[in-house]
């Protein structure tokens, strides 16, 4: 169950063993989503916030994951328990929700979903809106110690050109057309653009298993490549895994700190429609991975020892 429908959150909204997370987050709007809580929210919903529950305050790109460890104590603090339900909304196509979604699933809690269509899909069926926050009591989140279906940058740098990369912000920010919030525009070389927007309805809900089989298989993500799912920092991209998973594919690897890592690090940024090709390594890249000493990298590996 990795997506419900408000029409089956409104028969279990009262259900002791379901509990809602209301992830509203924006990305130019510090501490908007808690307000946006506090105008109005799903009864019995709390506040999951993004920059504080699901994000390290240190870590490579914007939103780097917190200790699994940390983020179950402070899931568990909040009221939500291993042997829930959780169910995540937001008033974003799922964009944000699905962080949440991804987190819990990646380290073994398997009972949660995303709201489909959000809060907008909640009114639309009926349900009422609270400004009552409750107060549940603390629980016990059971997850394992680290993350599994991750990738980071030197990883995935070695393997561009080998994995389907999908870029999940929107084309225009892919091009580089335009760039709010990181240093420089454009994408990561060899990445396809795959917005958000094109796994959803024109009411936000998600497009229908076939039609988001038939998607990913357009994009060259549904063959025997690794795929790997980026946007600016590694919240967005978990909608497109949610959206595979709905597909029937195989889950993804997140690139956690995406492009906001990416564009940080120095390495080479295409721009434009098209994907580009792999950057070349550099020569003191080459060199080492022949086991040349290079000033600074220390000595080369041993023979028969992995590099």
């Amino acid at each position: 169950m990795d997506l419900v429908s408000a029409e089956w959150l409104l028969a279990h909204v009262g259900d002791p063993d379901v509990r809602i997370a209301d992830v509203r987050w924006y990305l130019t709007q510090p501490g908007g989503g808690d307000a946006a809580y506090r105008t109005g929210h799903l009864p019995g919903a709390v506040f999951v916030d993004l920059d504080t529950i699901l994000t390290a305050t240190q870590g490579p790109g914007r939103h780097p994951l917190p200790d699994p460890e940390r983020f179950a104590a402070a899931m568990g603090a909040l009221g939500f328990g291993f042997d829930q339900l959780v169910v995540a909304y937001d008033d974003a196509g799922g964009t944000v929700a699905a962080r949440l979604w991804w987190m819990l699933e990646d380290v073994g809690h398997e009972r949660v979903a995303v709201l489909d269509g959000g809060i907008a899909a909640w009114q639309a069926a009926g349900g009422t809106l609270t400004t009552e926050v409750p107060a549940w009591p603390p629980a016990t989140m059971r997850l394992a110690s680290r993350w599994r279906r991750i990738i980071d940058r030197e990883s995935l740098q070695s393997a561009l050109g080998t994995v389907t990369l999908l870029d999940a912000r929107a084309a225009e920010r892919y091009r580089g057309e335009t760039e709010p919030v990181d240093p420089i525009a454009g994408h990561i070389p060899t990445a396809l653009s795959a917005p958000n927007d094109g796994s959803l309805e024109a009411d936000g809900r998600f497009r229908s298993p076939g039609e988001l089989r038939a998607r990913f298989e357009a994009l060259g993500a549904a063959g025997d490549r690794p795929v790997v799912t980026s946007c600016g920092s590694g919240v967005n991209a978990c909608q497109t895994a949610l959206a595979m998973r709905v597909a029937g594919l195989p889950d993804p690897l997140l690139y956690a700190g995406s492009y906001s890592d990416w564009s940080r690090s120095g390495l080479p940024v295409a721009t434009g429609p098209e994907p580009g090709d792999p950057p070349l390594p550099t020569a003191a890249e080459v060199d080492e991975q022949l086991g040349i000493a290079v000033p600074g990298l220390g000595d080369p590996p041993s023979a028969g020892r992995a590099s």
